[in-house]
């Protein structure tokens, strides 16, 4: 791994060389792509110098151990090698994630659809608590979100969400987070204290850059507006400002009732629209047989499962990289690296093993 970094080092100081030079910075292109470069070249040198640190220190509190006389010192320094040991671990694995190589879609804006599966109104409150997980980690990356639309439930939670996430390396991370996710918890309306079993469904989708162009033909579309409504029907809105459009030749369905203003609606609904389409799109240039989209979300039932939240052992385990932490009340907050990280570096193993 050090011969690794060694070589990302060295392209760091060349690419930091190369952002200075005026003929670069008259290629807006080629200047953005050195950006997005140095982005990821300055966070492995920076987990480097961490993890070098970490040694540093880790290796200056073992010769003086060996030294030390003292019952409250050797206790002290003891109980210091064990944390210093435990962040060495935990930076190892950071810098190893780091280490995948950076694809051209790691910073590209997703879409990201979170729905109800099994389980009703529980399903709809754990869509509402991931919600909550996914901005608090946007939070902590920087990333920004914007609301497309959702879907209230009258008892709390959304049926459905659908946001944007836009920011560095908001793809290389979120990719993975597709599929069933299932709940184990107890509901407030439990009286007997059992533990109920529900899903949700999400879906990530990558919002089309400029370079690819989507083109909808308006012909091709049918264009609905209704009234908005917030959750048992009451309704928000006194004109008919949701959209809902209709893509006739694939039969995708996208609707948006978040503004009051139905151009904004409109071309809400459209930037869910091109995503959908681009993804065909993509599904079909790589010749797959069955869809990503269909793949990533299944049937919604409670068997068909990516990942476990189990809320009375503070538990959440990946079932696909067999990853287990018992931190469930922190991920929640959105400390979800621990998670994003491993299934970056599997699935990239994963497609080396396979070339």
């Amino acid at each position: 791994m050090e011969s690794r970094v060694r070589k990302l080092l060295r392209r760091y100081e060349e690419v930091e060389q190369l952002l200075g030079h005026p003929e670069v910075l008259a290629d807006q292109k080629h200047y953005r792509m050195l950006t997005q470069e140095h982005a990821y070249l300055s966070e492995a040198k920076e987990m480097w110098d961490v993890l070098e640190s970490c040694k540093k220190q880790l290796q200056e509190d073992r010769t003086l151990l060996q030294a030390e006389n003292d019952p409250e010192m050797v206790a002290f320094l003891k109980e210091e090698i064990q944390a210093l040991e435990a962040k060495q671990i935990h930076f190892n694995n950071q810098l190893e994630t780091l280490l995948v190589p950076p694809d051209p879609r790691d910073s590209q804006n997703i879409i990201l659809e979170i729905r109800a599966g099994t389980g009703g109104d529980e399903a709809a409150l754990f869509v509402g608590d991931c919600v909550r997980m996914y901005k608090c980690y946007a939070d902590k990356n920087g990333w920004k979100y914007e609301q497309l639309s959702c879907s209230l439930s009258e008892r709390g939670g959304y049926k459905e969400y659908i946001m944007v996430l836009s920011g560095l390396n908001v793809f290389r991370k979120m990719q993975y987070e597709g599929g069933t996710h299932r709940v184990q918890r107890v509901p407030d309306t439990e009286t007997q204290g059992r533990v109920h079993t529900s899903a949700i469904t999400i879906a990530v989708l990558l919002e089309p850059t400029e370079e690819e162009e989507i083109t909808i033909d308006e012909r091709d579309l049918r264009i609905e507006t209704y009234r908005a409504s917030g959750a048992g029907g009451q309704h928000v809105n006194v004109t008919d400002s949701a959209v809902r459009i209709v893509h006739i030749p694939t039969g995708t369905v996208v609707t948006c009732q978040e503004e009051r203003s139905q151009h904004k609606n409109r071309d809400k609904a459209m930037r869910l629209l091109s995503a959908k389409i681009a993804e065909t799109k993509r599904q079909k240039a790589h010749d797959e047989m069955a869809g990503l989209r269909a793949t990533q979300v299944g049937s919604g039932d409670r068997s068909e499962r990516i990942r476990t939240y189990n809320f009375s052992q503070n538990r959440v385990t990946d079932h696909r990289i067999d990853l287990t932490l018992y931190k469930l009340d922190r991920v929640l907050d959105g400390d979800l690296d621990d998670i994003t990280g491993p299934l970056v570096k599997h699935f990239y193993q994963e497609k080396l093993a396979g070339t």
